[in-house]
């Protein structure tokens, strides 16, 4: 492990610069390889019209930022369950968005595997993290909101011995971590739809919890915190408008997966919706808009998600992208001081 163990702060603040540097080093090579290789984005036909220039620019940057995200975590981190099992499902979660990348890709259209085909993948990670989580890393089968009230998701949990060990499979928490861990990497998946814009977000929530992590007592998924961020910084510097590359599913998917898995091992969840609320925005613009048209005929918004709403209301994209930076940040700030209202 590299660092001092007993400057946890140092390790964690050096933990994003470490990210940074390793996903911007390896960035360059890595577009040269998808542009050697043809691989380009599939742009949207009935999306902005200066979004099509963008047909063809490299996309599946989410692949450096995982590799920056696991040997930042292995440079910097002791290896713990809790770690394991985040950056398990980050990763999984991120190669799952990676087949849907290349799907995608050799199809040649903007849209990769079927949502049932997605939702699969997702639901099998999602059950795995869970049941890893209550019985190997002890997480209270609870959600906590802000205040210290508490509500009990232990009431339906079916309990089997093997050996000597109790396990326990806690269905109603099992749904819950389901629809947060699939609707935060769906959500975030959303946001990625301008340049900079969720790579900006998500850098800006994974700090926040890296933070509470850190507040939390658990050094190591600060790190893990730190380290997706730093990536985040790293990726930034290639995807800033005009992008020269795009993350793909595979970093929106993996970015947002972690985010919430963060949430269920430091017992956040609903502090995490706070600090990710532009991403819930982002899907709720969505969801309003499909069943407006449906129900009425009408659209809600110029287009969805809401951030091509202001594109088409004449915004430039890079004022969408910083403002809704600034937006985020509020939420993020919001969140980490409810956070210590948690009790």
């Amino acid at each position: 492990m590299f660092g001092n163990p007993l400057y946890p702060t140092y390790q964690t603040f050096l933990a994003i610069g470490i990210g940074a540097i390793i996903a911007a080093v390896l960035m360059p090579f890595w577009i040269k390889i998808l542009k050697f290789e043809g691989i380009g984005q599939q742009v949207r036909a009935d999306g902005p019209q200066r979004h099509l220039v963008k047909q063809g620019t490299p996309t599946m940057g989410g692949v450096v930022i995982l590799v920056s995200v696991v040997l930042t975590c292995l440079l910097m981190a002791e290896i713990t369950l809790e770690l394991v099992l985040v950056l398990a499902a980050t990763v999984a979660t991120g190669l799952l968005g990676l087949v849907d990348d290349m799907t995608s890709v050799t199809h040649g259209r903007s849209l990769g595997l079927t949502p049932h085909a997605k939702m699969i993948g997702l639901t099998a990670i999602c059950v795995l993290f869970c049941l890893f989580a209550v019985n190997l890393c002890g997480v209270i089968p609870s959600i906590t909101f802000p205040g210290g009230f508490t509500i009990d998701l232990s009431v339906l949990m079916t309990v089997f011995q093997i050996g000597d060990r109790v396990y326990y499979i806690p269905w109603l928490y099992m749904i819950f971590t389901w629809l947060l861990i699939v609707g935060l990497s769906n959500a975030v998946n959303l946001t990625d739809g301008l340049d900079g814009l969720a790579g900006g977000t998500s850098m800006i929530a994974m700090l926040i919890m890296a933070a509470i992590a850190f507040v939390c007592g658990d050094s190591n998924l600060a790190i893990f915190g730190a380290a997706c961020a730093g990536a985040c910084i790293g990726f930034l510097w290639f995807n800033c408008y005009p992008a020269s590359i795009f993350m793909g599913d595979t970093g929106s998917l993996a970015l947002g997966a972690g985010f919430a898995c963060m949430a269920v091992i430091t017992n956040t969840e609903i502090v995490s919706l706070i600090i990710g609320a532009l991403f819930i925005i982002e899907t709720l613009s969505v969801m309003i808009q499909v069943v407006s048209f449906k129900l009425t005929g009408k659209r809600v918004f110029l287009m969805a998600p809401i951030h091509h709403h202001f594109e088409k209301m004449g915004w430039a994209e890079t004022k969408v992208v910083i403002r809704f930076w600034i937006i985020s940040a509020a939420f993020g700030a919001l969140g980490l001081a409810l956070f210590f209202q948690l009790g």
